[in-house]
């Protein structure tokens, strides 16, 4: 029961940090089988837990400061275009 738990869990973790268990291998030159073994054959080490909370936050930060630089942008066209006069 505990080891389903644990699986759903890192499940979760992946799927938060917008990771496949076989990209997160690529990424980390790591065996895909022993990604896809943790948690339910042998525990899931101890960093990849944070590593992927670290991840999921990384990219969810990347994501804001693009909504930031396009608001940015499209208040610069918006005063750019207030200052034209239109005669």
């Amino acid at each position: 029961m505990e080891k389903t738990y644990q699986r759903e869990k890192l499940n979760n973790v992946f799927k938060h940090a917008g990771l496949t268990k076989k990209e997160f291998a690529i990424m980390l030159n790591i065996n895909y089988q022993s990604v896809n073994a943790w948690e339910s054959t042998q525990p899931a080490p101890y960093w990849a837990w944070s590593w992927l909370e670290n991840y999921a936050k990384a990219r969810m930060f990347d994501k804001m400061m693009e909504l930031g630089k396009a608001l940015h942008e499209s208040k610069s066209e918006s005063v750019s275009l207030k200052s034209v006069k239109i005669e």
